[in-house]
């Protein structure tokens, strides 16, 4: 069989199990099969597959068919430009992420010196390692619960040659930040979806991706409330900031605001939604 017609084929398969852009999913798993980029695929439709290649093909498309994410089967997720491991075991970054991560950049490339910076659970670690590698001079600490997922921050911290530069911490919230720390960044992507909406997430998030790193509490807050709690952990004139659902904008704003942070602002995603939230601390 050949390129072509296995793409062709493919793509019907997965569309007849309700798989979202099936033709590009099948491109993506042939070329990580063959071993090509993906746009070479189309130089080569003639090309004949191997048994082997075949056969490891139809493993993949029985999987993805069971809606087990395309990230996880290729085993990298995209993020910032750069490729990072991902697993079962934490969050595959997302576009609205890259958000953050750019506006994080712009604030730290206008601060002087070595700023501190704190991912607030960390996950793959694309918000450290990307932070890290784009701004040199920044002290960069991550932090999670999960010694599994740090494991794979640890792997893609060395992917990108900033494992040196990163310091680790296992620990849940604050608890697991050294006491009198202090930082002049924190950003964080935490856990905002309500327990009781998670059952209505697709399966390939609800079954595939890490419960802790989606479940926020009854009203999706838990980790805002905390969040907005460690105002104290920021430098004078520091910001910290976060993603968060839609639909939280107000509640999250509302949340800092009480905690006594100075400046609120909330920044939008790509697509133009409230998305980030921005707390700078006073001058006290």
């Amino acid at each position: 069989m050949t390129v072509l017609e296995v793409i062709q084929r493919s793509t019907e398969f997965l569309a007849r199990k309700g798989i979202e852009s099936p033709r590009l999913q099948v491109e993506w798993l042939l070329a990580h099969v063959l071993g090509l980029p993906r746009l070479q695929l189309y130089l080569n439709f003639e090309r004949r597959l191997t048994d082997a290649e075949l056969e490891a093909l139809r493993d993949l498309l029985r999987r993805r068919a069971r809606h087990e994410p395309l990230q996880h089967l290729l085993g990298t997720a995209v993020f910032c430009g750069l490729e990072f491991t991902v697993n079962r075991q934490v969050l595959i970054p997302r576009p609205e992420t890259e958000v953050l991560a750019d506006l994080a950049l712009q604030w730290l490339k206008s601060r002087p010196g070595q700023p501190r910076v704190l991912d607030f659970g960390t996950g793959s670690g694309c918000l450290a390692v990307t932070l890290a590698r784009e701004h040199p001079a920044a002290r960069v600490r991550a932090l999670d619960v999960s010694a599994e997922a740090l494991a794979v921050a640890r792997e893609n911290a060395a992917r990108h040659g900033v494992a040196e530069r990163i310091e680790w911490l296992e620990g849940e919230g604050w608890a697991g930040v050294p006491a009198g720390s202090r930082f002049d960044l924190i950003v964080a992507n935490p856990p905002y979806i309500p327990t009781g909406d998670l059952a209505g997430l697709p399966p390939e998030v609800r079954d595939f991706e890490p419960r802790a790193a989606l479940d926020g509490g009854p009203d999706g807050l838990r980790f805002y409330r905390e969040l907005a709690a460690g105002r104290e952990r920021v430098e004078p004139g520091g910001r910290l900031m976060a993603e968060f659902g839609d639909g939280q904008a107000e509640a999250v704003v509302g949340l800092f605001r009480e905690a006594g942070w100075g400046e609120v602002d909330v920044a939008p995603d790509l697509a133009g939604q409230p998305r980030i939230v921005i707390a700078t601390r006073g001058a006290s």
